[in-house]
Parts: structure tokens; sequence; C-alpha cells
């Protein structure tokens, strides 16, 4: 007898659905193809699903034809990526996440002040990248408290620090922690810049871990907020898997689970716990109830998409 909970909120956050939106409008807009810097979410099924529609996906503007629309993903990009679609004639679309771009704001206003700038994050992603890609003055990325003890910096007085939109909530804290210990002045934002989303999904899972012996996040290998949702419930002494769909579910992982979870991560659409759902009641589930949890009710509004 198999009990299967689902946490909420899970699944699309607000700029996930805005940016596939800017997708899906500029092809009707547009007509096929429209081109896309890198993946516009992080996302298999997402991006199989748009380019079956006519997107196509690249990883450098090079490969844009010129004249073509070209649209930036939700994770933003570097103003000298801008600039280089500018020079190539591409005609853009800005689709980063509103949150994301209110960091590089502010990364330019720490800048602007003469302070170096620490972007807590994961090198190499793409949200990092872009972030760092905004400052005018000095910029380094930490990822561990450990990293925090090494840095170099021009002025201890001077030093401010942003946040990766789809980091650990917990691990953040601990980074912020070893950077105040460090830099006592550190100018910091008045509430964390990990968006609504990724907190309150984070939450849901810290809860749901409390109610289940198992937990499955449906999310893509390389979305950093479904990552942080394994996470989450490992954390709790929970057995957690991330499944880009309900394919990739080893039966060997429920045992003799009676209660299991399942949430998803920030770009995974609905349909994907729908199928995740039908999957466990073909093998065991009597029940599929949802927990109750924070309403979201935020949108984003479309930039002009006449390019």
């Amino acid at each position: 007898m198999m009990e299967v909970i689902l946490a909420r909120p899970r699944g699309f956050c607000a700029g996930v659905k805005r940016a596939i939106n800017i997708v899906s409008n500029a092809l009707e807009l547009h007509g096929a193809p429209v081109y896309v810097l890198h993946e516009i979410v992080h996302n298999t099924h997402v991006i199989n699903g748009l380019t079956a529609n006519g997107a196509v996906f690249v990883e450098q503007l090079e490969e844009v034809p010129a004249g073509s629309v070209a649209i930036f993903s939700a994770h933003g990009v570097s103003r000298a990526v801008m600039e280089r679609a500018k020079e190539l004639g591409l005609r853009t679309i800005d689709a980063t996440c509103p949150l994301v771009a209110q960091v590089h704001r502010r990364v330019i206003a720490l800048n602007k002040k003469n302070y170096d700038v620490l972007v807590i994050g994961h090198k190499g992603h793409p949200e990092v990248e872009g972030t760092c890609g905004h400052a005018d003055g000095a910029v380094q990325v930490v990822s561990s408290p450990e990293e925090v003890e090494k840095l170099t910096v021009r002025d201890p007085a001077k030093v401010g620090c942003v946040t990766q939109t789809t980091l650990s909530v917990d691990d953040t804290a601990e980074i912020l922690a070893a950077i105040r210990r460090r830099f006592p002045g550190i100018a910091e934002p008045e509430r964390t810049d990990i968006c609504f989303a990724t907190t309150n999904r984070q939450k849901a899972v810290r809860r749901l871990a409390e109610k289940v012996e198992l937990v499955l996040v449906v999310g893509s290998k390389n979305s950093s907020n479904s990552n942080r949702l394994r996470e989450v419930a490992r954390s709790q002494g929970i057995p957690a898997y991330l499944i880009d769909d309900a394919k990739e579910i080893d039966l060997t992982w429920l045992g003799h689970a009676q209660r299991l979870g399942v949430t998803a991560g920030a770009s995974a659409p609905e349909h994907l716990v729908a199928e995740t759902t039908s999957w466990l009641r073909r093998h065991g589930a009597v029940s599929v109830s949802e927990m109750d949890g924070e309403e979201e009710n935020v949108a984003f509004q479309l930039p002009d998409l006449r390019v």
C-alpha cells in the first residue's frame, strides 16, 4: 500500500513561464525559425517541445544568420554578448528572468560605488557568467565557505555581494556567514537574491521530507534548482532521486516505501509530474494527494517582441 504526496508549490515558476511564452509568442509573431542562445530554461522536455515548434538553440551567436531573431535565455547574458549580437546584426529579445536582471543591476550599482563584488554561486553556470558579465569593476565568484577565507580584495571595507537565484538556502546561509565574519561591513541585499520560487520549493521539500520515506524530484540533470531540491531532501535524511521523467524511475528505489513524495524543479512542466504519478499508480500507489503550501500568484510581463 503506497501513498504518494505531492509537494506544493512545485514546477514552473513565473520566470520560466515568461521565458517559454517569449519563445512561443516570438515563433507565432515572426515565424520559424527563431534562435535561442543556450537553453531557454534547463529542461530537456521543454527544449524538445520548442525545437519541434521551430526554435533553434545555439551555443554561439555566430551560429545565428544575420537579421534573424535571437533570444537570450532566462539565465541572462553578459553585456559583451548583447553588444556582440548588435555587431552581428541580430534582432534580439531578452528573456532574462526579471529577478536575475535585478541582480545584474545590483552588481552595476556596487561597482559604481567602487565596491568589490562577490557573486555567491556555481562557477560556470550560465546565470553566474551572465551576472559577472555586468560588472564594471572587481568581481569574484565564491562557491563555498572555504573559498571565502582565500579571497583577496582591494579594500575589506568596500565589499558587496549578490547571489545566484537558484541556490540552496542552507548552503548560501553558510557562505554568507563566512563572508560576514571575514568582511563585517559587507554590503548585502535586505533579503537574499535567491528567488521566492526557489525558496518556496525548498521549504516545501523540507516539509515533504518529514512525511515520506522517499522523494522523487522531476527535473533535468543540468537544472540547478532541481538539484538543490534533491539535496534538501537528502539533507533531511531521506533518499531522493532526480528524474527527467517517469521512464527514469528505478523500481528498486521504491523498496517497501509506504509514503513517497514527488516534487518538480522550477523548469519542469506539470505534465511530467502527472506522468510520474500515473507510473506510480501502475506500480502500487493507491492514493495521490497534495500537501498544503505557499500560493504563488506572481506573473511577469512579456517584453515587446516586435524587433
